[in-house]
């Protein structure tokens, strides 16, 4: 499945039902980018300005990407500041593979992906077959029971659980690999999910989805500790309120923000997560939590609950939200937190 396929399923469809830019359903999909629209001379403005950004990013890339490695090694700072500021949604699911170091993977393991599909089978499938018609709901690319975008769907998560049978396929693992289908093909998506878990660029992030969600556990330890460093007073309140991460901030990591975020808010931070690595969801979790403080440290527990499962719109633009996100420092903590916690988890030896 390409991505212009994509489009043109979702034109198809938008004849019977409205969708907005994404394929999302508008009556359904709450997080529409619609919420965010603009007048008419605004709107001619910022098409000017997506042109001139789109014609800066063409002449980075190159033809199909055979630029990019040499001007990532010239300017590496106009590389992070230009995804920072968002990928052109026509450039998204080249550039990704290109960040991601997927493209890599692709080149040098030929037929892989083929022969995962065609000729394996997974202990995982009736599990995949159930949580399908799950993953994005109100986009009409993964509606039709059966369609081509819950065939490819399956058959990326199918792969995946082949090639790593210690992983094999988690729930969460779904919203990635759908969100990567509607940018690129089923063979793109598949490696670029492996280099994502296998660390191809970045960390492996295999452990989300291992037995007991080793690595999930490890960075709710690491984000309760940076709320009461960082917001101290609302970390206060959730000691108080007795709330901890994994009641309102699992999905944020399983899901990289894709199950819950709205969409143009979820794709920008999956710009910068490809590029910089997983502090950016530390990042961008936080000063959502410092931007809610005024209202969240009100709340008793109930009401806190939900609150920190539907935040504000205006919370959720990406424009107000990431600038925030940017400039916390979390890196060197991260990393100290890290070592604290495989201490605190450390299995004793046995004799």
């Amino acid at each position: 499945m390409s991505r212009k396929r994509t489009e043109n399923d979702t034109e198809s469809s938008a004849a019977a039902t409205p969708v907005d830019r994404f394929g999302f359903l508008k009556q359904e999909h709450a997080n529409s980018p619609e919420r965010f629209s603009k007048g008419r001379t605004a709107a001619s403005t910022d098409h000017d300005r997506e042109e001139r950004k789109l014609r800066k990013w063409r002449k980075m890339i190159g033809v199909g990407g055979s630029d990019w490695k040499h001007y990532v090694r010239r300017k590496p700072n106009v590389v992070k500041r230009r995804i920072r500021k968002g990928i052109p949604d026509c450039l998204r699911g080249l550039v990704w593979q290109l960040i991601s170091g997927s493209r890599d993977l692709l080149l040098m393991n030929p037929g892989v992906y083929e022969q995962l599909v065609i000729y394996e089978t997974s202990a995982s499938e009736l599990d995949i077959i159930r949580d399908i018609s799950r993953t994005f709901p109100s986009h009409v690319f993964f509606q039709k029971r059966h369609g081509p975008g819950q065939r490819s769907l399956y058959n990326v998560l199918k792969a995946y659980s082949v090639y790593d049978r210690d992983v094999g396929y988690v729930q969460g693992m779904g919203f990635i690999a759908g969100l990567l289908l509607l940018y690129m093909s089923e063979e793109d998506a598949f490696w670029l999910l492996v280099a994502l878990l296998k660390g191809a660029v970045h960390a492996p992030m295999e452990g989300l989805y291992h037995a007991g969600l080793p690595l999930v556990q490890q960075y709710l330890f690491q984000l309760e500790s940076l709320v009461k460093e960082l917001i101290p007073k609302l970390g206060e309140h959730f000691t108080h309120e007795m709330i901890n991460p994994s009641m309102y901030a699992s999905q944020w990591f399983i899901t990289v923000f894709s199950y819950s975020f709205p969409f143009p808010l979820a794709l920008r931070i999956w710009d910068v997560f490809l590029s910089e690595g997983v502090k950016i969801v530390f990042k961008v979790g936080l000063a959502l939590l410092k931007y809610c403080q005024a209202e969240l440290v009100k709340l008793p527990f109930e009401k806190l609950i939900h609150a920190l499962k539907t935040f504000p719109e205006d919370a959720m633009n990406p424009d107000t939200l990431l600038p925030l996100a940017y400039p916390i420092k979390v890196s060197k903590r991260l990393e100290e937190l890290k070592v604290e916690y495989d201490k605190t988890n450390a299995k004793p030896v046995l004799p």
